[in-house]
Protein backbone atom coordinates (compact mmCIF):
# COMPACT_ATOMS: atom_id res chain seq x y z
CA UNK A 1 0.00 0.00 0.00
CA UNK A 2 3.02 2.92 1.23
CA UNK A 3 4.61 1.52 -2.22
CA UNK A 4 1.56 2.27 -3.92
CA UNK A 5 1.06 5.90 -2.62
CA UNK A 6 4.82 6.20 -3.12
CA UNK A 7 5.38 5.10 -6.70
CA UNK A 8 2.08 6.75 -7.81
CA UNK A 9 3.97 10.58 -6.19
CA UNK A 10 6.80 9.91 -7.68
CA UNK A 11 4.97 9.14 -10.80
CA UNK A 12 2.71 12.41 -10.37
CA UNK A 13 6.01 14.70 -9.57
CA UNK A 14 6.54 14.47 -13.51
CA UNK A 15 4.29 17.44 -13.81
CA UNK A 16 6.29 19.54 -12.44
CA UNK A 17 7.82 19.49 -16.21
CA UNK A 18 4.87 21.80 -16.89
CA UNK A 19 6.05 24.49 -15.52
CA UNK A 20 9.42 24.60 -18.06
CA UNK A 21 7.06 23.97 -21.02
CA UNK A 22 4.77 26.95 -20.03
CA UNK A 23 7.24 29.25 -18.91
CA UNK A 24 9.28 27.99 -22.53
CA UNK A 25 6.17 28.69 -24.38
CA UNK A 26 5.77 32.38 -22.66
CA UNK A 27 9.42 32.68 -23.49
CA UNK A 28 8.92 31.73 -26.98
CA UNK A 29 6.05 34.11 -27.40
CA UNK A 30 7.94 36.86 -25.98
CA UNK A 31 10.95 36.60 -28.25
CA UNK A 32 8.56 36.26 -31.08
CA UNK A 33 6.93 39.64 -30.01
CA UNK A 34 10.41 41.54 -29.62
CA UNK A 35 11.81 40.27 -32.74
CA UNK A 36 8.67 41.29 -34.99
CA UNK A 37 9.00 44.95 -33.20
CA UNK A 38 12.63 44.92 -34.00
CA UNK A 39 11.86 44.16 -37.68
CA UNK A 40 8.84 46.55 -37.59
CA UNK A 41 11.44 49.35 -36.18
CA UNK A 42 13.60 48.56 -38.94
CA UNK A 43 10.98 49.05 -41.22
CA UNK A 44 9.24 52.58 -39.57
CA UNK A 45 13.21 53.39 -40.14
CA UNK A 46 13.75 52.46 -43.81
CA UNK A 47 10.90 54.17 -44.75
CA UNK A 48 11.48 57.53 -43.35
CA UNK A 49 14.77 57.22 -44.71
CA UNK A 50 13.41 56.81 -48.36
CA UNK A 51 11.09 59.07 -48.06
CA UNK A 52 13.28 61.80 -46.80
CA UNK A 53 11.90 62.06 -43.29
CA UNK A 54 14.94 61.87 -41.42
CA UNK A 55 18.52 62.10 -43.38
CA UNK A 56 19.97 58.96 -44.53
CA UNK A 57 22.32 57.51 -41.71
CA UNK A 58 25.74 56.86 -42.38
CA UNK A 59 26.08 53.43 -41.69
CA UNK A 60 21.86 52.81 -42.58
CA UNK A 61 22.44 49.59 -45.11
CA UNK A 62 25.07 48.12 -42.23
CA UNK A 63 22.62 48.51 -39.49
CA UNK A 64 19.31 47.74 -41.38
CA UNK A 65 20.80 44.01 -42.09
CA UNK A 66 21.99 44.03 -38.54
CA UNK A 67 18.87 44.82 -37.41
CA UNK A 68 17.12 42.37 -39.50
CA UNK A 69 19.56 39.52 -39.13
CA UNK A 70 19.62 40.44 -35.16
CA UNK A 71 15.66 39.22 -35.52
CA UNK A 72 16.44 36.23 -37.17
CA UNK A 73 18.25 35.10 -34.45
CA UNK A 74 15.53 35.70 -31.62
CA UNK A 75 13.31 33.72 -34.01
CA UNK A 76 15.80 30.89 -34.25
CA UNK A 77 16.04 31.31 -30.58
CA UNK A 78 12.46 31.29 -30.07
CA UNK A 79 12.19 28.32 -32.33
CA UNK A 80 14.81 26.45 -29.82
CA UNK A 81 12.16 27.11 -26.79
CA UNK A 82 8.90 26.00 -29.00
CA UNK A 83 10.87 22.71 -29.61
CA UNK A 84 11.98 22.50 -26.13
CA UNK A 85 8.57 22.81 -24.47
CA UNK A 86 6.65 20.44 -26.94
CA UNK A 87 9.35 18.14 -26.47
CA UNK A 88 9.45 18.42 -22.49
CA UNK A 89 5.73 18.00 -22.54
CA UNK A 90 6.13 15.21 -25.51
CA UNK A 91 8.35 13.39 -23.26
CA UNK A 92 7.09 13.65 -19.53
CA UNK A 93 3.36 14.60 -20.44
CA UNK A 94 2.08 13.23 -23.15
CA UNK A 95 1.73 13.32 -26.87
CA UNK A 96 0.10 16.34 -28.68
CA UNK A 97 -2.93 14.18 -30.57
CA UNK A 98 -2.79 17.58 -32.56
CA UNK A 99 0.22 16.64 -33.52
CA UNK A 100 -0.17 13.37 -34.78
CA UNK A 101 -2.92 14.05 -36.89
CA UNK A 102 -3.74 14.62 -40.35
CA UNK A 103 -2.53 18.48 -39.77
CA UNK A 104 0.23 17.72 -37.75
CA UNK A 105 3.67 17.66 -37.97
CA UNK A 106 6.59 15.54 -37.33
CA UNK A 107 8.98 18.76 -37.12
CA UNK A 108 7.67 18.90 -33.06
CA UNK A 109 7.55 15.28 -32.83
CA UNK A 110 10.07 14.04 -29.96
CA UNK A 111 10.35 10.31 -29.25
CA UNK A 112 13.38 10.34 -27.04
CA UNK A 113 16.30 12.81 -24.74
CA UNK A 114 18.39 12.57 -27.93
CA UNK A 115 16.37 13.73 -30.50
CA UNK A 116 15.29 16.58 -27.84
CA UNK A 117 18.76 17.29 -27.82
CA UNK A 118 19.57 16.92 -31.62
CA UNK A 119 16.63 19.25 -32.55
CA UNK A 120 17.80 21.67 -30.17
CA UNK A 121 21.23 21.27 -30.92
CA UNK A 122 20.58 21.84 -34.64
CA UNK A 123 18.98 25.36 -34.15
CA UNK A 124 21.55 26.96 -31.69
CA UNK A 125 24.12 26.32 -34.23
CA UNK A 126 22.11 28.19 -36.86
CA UNK A 127 22.05 31.10 -33.82
CA UNK A 128 25.47 30.61 -33.77
CA UNK A 129 25.46 31.18 -37.33
CA UNK A 130 23.28 33.82 -37.40
CA UNK A 131 25.68 35.86 -34.61
CA UNK A 132 28.46 35.24 -36.22
CA UNK A 133 27.36 37.10 -39.79
CA UNK A 134 25.78 39.53 -37.16
CA UNK A 135 28.89 40.75 -35.73
CA UNK A 136 30.66 40.29 -38.85
CA UNK A 137 28.88 43.42 -40.32
CA UNK A 138 30.10 45.46 -37.65
CA UNK A 139 34.06 43.97 -38.21
CA UNK A 140 36.62 46.40 -40.03
CA UNK A 141 39.54 44.61 -41.21
CA UNK A 142 42.71 46.49 -40.81
CA UNK A 143 45.11 44.08 -41.88
CA UNK A 144 45.60 41.13 -44.00
CA UNK A 145 46.32 38.74 -40.99
CA UNK A 146 42.53 39.68 -40.10
CA UNK A 147 41.60 38.70 -43.39
CA UNK A 148 42.53 35.64 -43.37
CA UNK A 149 41.03 34.59 -39.70
CA UNK A 150 38.36 35.86 -41.65
CA UNK A 151 38.22 33.78 -44.33
CA UNK A 152 39.15 30.87 -41.72
CA UNK A 153 36.23 31.33 -39.82
CA UNK A 154 34.15 31.20 -42.78
CA UNK A 155 35.94 27.53 -43.56
CA UNK A 156 35.42 26.58 -40.37
CA UNK A 157 31.83 27.19 -40.05
CA UNK A 158 31.07 26.06 -43.59
CA UNK A 159 32.81 22.49 -42.09
CA UNK A 160 30.50 22.80 -39.24
CA UNK A 161 27.85 22.97 -41.17
CA UNK A 162 28.72 20.33 -43.37
CA UNK A 163 29.36 17.49 -40.95
CA UNK A 164 25.92 18.97 -39.09
CA UNK A 165 23.83 17.96 -42.32
CA UNK A 166 25.43 14.94 -42.70
CA UNK A 167 24.79 13.45 -38.97
CA UNK A 168 21.12 14.36 -40.10
CA UNK A 169 21.54 11.82 -43.38
CA UNK A 170 23.40 8.97 -41.55
CA UNK A 171 20.66 8.83 -39.04
CA UNK A 172 17.80 9.12 -41.61
CA UNK A 173 19.96 6.55 -43.63
CA UNK A 174 19.82 4.32 -40.73
CA UNK A 175 16.00 4.56 -40.20
CA UNK A 176 15.00 4.06 -43.92
CA UNK A 177 17.23 0.73 -43.17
Amino acid sequence: MLEALFEGAIWRSRFIVLLAVIFGLLGAIILFVIASMDIWNVAVTSFQVITHTIPHPEHFHEDVVAGIIGAVDLYLIAVVMFIFAFGLYELFISDIDEASGKNGSQLLAIHSLDQLKDKIAKVIVMVLVVNFFQRVLHTEFKTPIEMMYFAISITALAVGLYFLGMVGKKKEEKKAE
